[in-house]
């Protein structure tokens, strides 16, 4: 790999950055002065300092998000904080969110630069399950739970894929609900509680393709996703 890509994958600075860094003389490899920015190194075994600090390659990273609410799956956002603007450790400069919540809604979201993955995890055939913590503004009854089940008409040209819907809770005009769909249509929790005459006031995403939401992240929180997950989330592809 090029001394320049690899020291720019990492966060150091541009390619154009970079190179003024190693003209500078404030990069080294195994010791020596490297003789450009094109000059090949082996991520992993070759010794990269930057400004004396050592400068390891990470090819993927991966960290778990509980996303709240008033910020966009985005990487850049004109108007509004992004979910990348909460990720302050991080090694890459090329992390986006594999899939999206709405701007309101909380909970899992993956941030990550493995390109494949999150392919793989939105393609509309993988039917990768994701289930959501909802509360609901009018009386869910066994009647949603058996149309939930059937499938429903929310407007698009097929119906929506059967969904697991379970009652939590229901009192005084109010539900609390979990939801497990396997697609993933434009506001589709919220359209399918519309479908049959009820809103939903406060969603949440707690699980994805057998990723679980750490209960210990706080709205805003994160932290990189331990081996055993990733394998779970690869496992399930």
């Amino acid at each position: 790999m090029r001394l320049d890509k690899y020291l720019a994958d990492m966060g150091i600075g541009t390619r154009s950055e970079v190179k003024q860094y190693i003209r500078k003389k404030q990069v080294t490899v195994n010791g020596a002065f490297p003789t450009g920015a094109q000059q090949k190194v082996e991520p992993g075994q070759d010794q990269v300092l930057f400004r004396g600090e050592p400068v390891s390659y990470a090819r993927y990273e991966y960290f778990m998000l509980n996303k709240p609410g008033g910020c966009v799956s985005a990487v850049t956002d004109r108007d509004c904080p992004t979910v990348l603007d909460l990720i302050e450790e991080k090694s890459r400069r090329d992390l986006f969110p594999a899939g999206r919540l709405d701007k309101d809604t909380e909970g899992l979201l993956l941030i990550t630069n493995d390109g494949m993955l999150s392919h793989n995890l939105l393609a509309p055939g993988k039917h990768i399950p994701k289930t959501y913590y909802a509360r609901i503004s009018g009386e869910v009854t066994k009647e949603d739970v058996a149309n939930f089940a059937a499938g429903m008409d929310i407007g698009e040209k097929k119906d929506t894929l059967p969904a697991r819907l379970t009652i939590l809770s229901c009192e005084d005009g109010m539900s609390e609900i979990e939801l497990t769909i396997t697609e993933g249509k434009f506001h589709q929790v919220k359209r399918m509680f519309e479908a049959v005459g009820k809103e939903v006031v406060y969603l949440k995403r707690i699980s994805m393709g057998g990723l679980k939401l750490d209960d210990s992240l706080k709205p805003g929180e994160y932290r990189a996703l331990t081996e055993e997950e990733i394998a779970i989330i690869k496992s399930r592809l």
